[in-house]
């Protein structure tokens, strides 16, 4: 390559040096200016694909909502809490559940596990227990099921869904993240996602240590945590079936639907799948059917893998259960006792059938004393 060299003139000459100074002027105030802004420039550090001031962020996501109408509050030492204390302060995870929900227990390890881990780092978890049905209103019921489940965080009764329906919520468990800001950023409803849900938090409290000057170490992915459940989603389950008048009308296949009060229930002699069947007298309430006579049972033909009844008994009660008529094995199901009868007395979900495989059979289960009061079924 040929490179020329041309002289300048003495008047040229004078031109390039006042411009060298002033260039060299123009780079000094910028160096001083990066100085003096450094936090202010690690703030606008881009997460995914773009930087966002909080003017975007008001543009694009909603503001956090406010606790509403608490009838209580669980591992706060008695003392109110408000997330409006904690915006600028912490990252925040709602997690909305009730504590008889199976979906609800599924995921209650992964929320266990990022409390373990990323407390320390900002993280608070807030779980609001609004209750399906009305035994869950209970404080001394979320208590014993909060010591159960190993839940550290807070945890607030929303009794009066003040706080779900702030949050415009319509699903157990459901997850909402509130960012250093207070937006709400993220939003997932059920179970899974749990990578993308722990990815985020991550990302947000990334965002939190840059904004209050913190350091965050890096941090590896939780592996699958203790006592999580895996679910295999690719084979149809029964769905979830109600006894209570308010809800039975579609699975109640030998009785009046939707109506109070009692009823004689007569075997069909055949039987639809997921369908429920109710044997001998039983008093339908909206909420719950309670076993009256003495040859009360309960027929269910399912497809799954695992069966799990919310009930309850003011007495205490037993009842044998048969699995495709045969007396249930020890071991198939949590609650169920070596002898193939299950105790029955708190209010709460009982596991009944956890099997290996996933299959199709006829579940029966026949009260043997006390008397039970049956809610629901769901199905893993």
């Amino acid at each position: 390559m040929l490179h020329i060299v041309k002289r300048l003139t003495p008047e040229q000459q004078r031109y390039a040096l006042l411009g060298a100074v002033v260039l060299l002027i123009i780079g000094a105030l910028l160096l001083l200016n990066d100085a003096e802004t450094g936090i202010a420039k690690k703030a606008e550090i881009v997460f995914g694909d773009k930087t966002q001031s909080v003017a975007e962020k008001e543009k694009e996501y909603p503001r956090a909502r406010e606790i509403i109408k608490p009838a209580g509050f669980i591992n706060t030492n008695g003392e109110e809490i408000r997330i409006a204390d904690y915006i600028g302060k912490k990252v925040i995870l709602i997690d909305f559940w009730t504590y008889s929900c199976i979906n609800c227990q599924r995921t209650q390890p992964y929320l266990n596990a990022w409390q373990e881990k990323y407390s320390d780092d900002g993280l608070l978890i807030i779980g609001i227990h609004t209750p399906e049905f009305e035994f869950e209103e209970k404080y001394e019921n979320v208590e014993r099921a909060v010591e159960d489940a190993n839940i550290t965080y807070p945890v607030v009764l929303d009794n009066e869904y003040g706080t779900w329906s702030a949050y415009q919520n319509r699903y157990w468990p459901r997850k909402y993240l509130i960012d250093i800001d207070g937006f709400i950023v993220y939003d997932h409803i059920g179970e899974g996602n749990y990578e993308e849900t722990e990815i985020k938090i991550q990302e947000l409290l990334e965002e939190r240590a840059v904004r209050l000057g913190e350091e965050m170490g890096e941090r590896e992915m939780i592996a699958t945590p203790a006592g999580a459940e895996e679910v295999d989603r690719t084979k149809p389950r029964t769905p979830e079936i109600y006894f209570g008048a308010l809800r039975n009308a579609e699975h109640l296949a030998n009785g009046r639907v939707s109506v109070t009060g009692e009823q004689t229930f007569e075997h069909p002699g055949t039987f639809k799948s997921d369908r429920l069947y109710l044997g001998g007298v039983w008093k339908i309430t909206s909420e719950y059917a309670r076993s009256v006579s003495d040859d009360a049972r309960v027929i269910l033909p399912y497809r799954a893998q695992k069966v799990f009844m919310v009930a309850s008994s003011e007495v205490g009660a037993k009842a044998k259960i048969y699995l495709d008529g045969e007396l249930i094995s020890d071991g198939i199901g949590k609650h169920v006792n070596s002898d193939g009868t299950i105790d029955i007395q708190n209010e709460q979900l009982y596991r009944i059938v956890e099997s290996a495989e996933y299959g199709v059979h006829v579940l029966e289960i026949v009260v043997e004393e006390g008397v039970i009061d049956a809610f629901s079924f769901t199905f893993g």
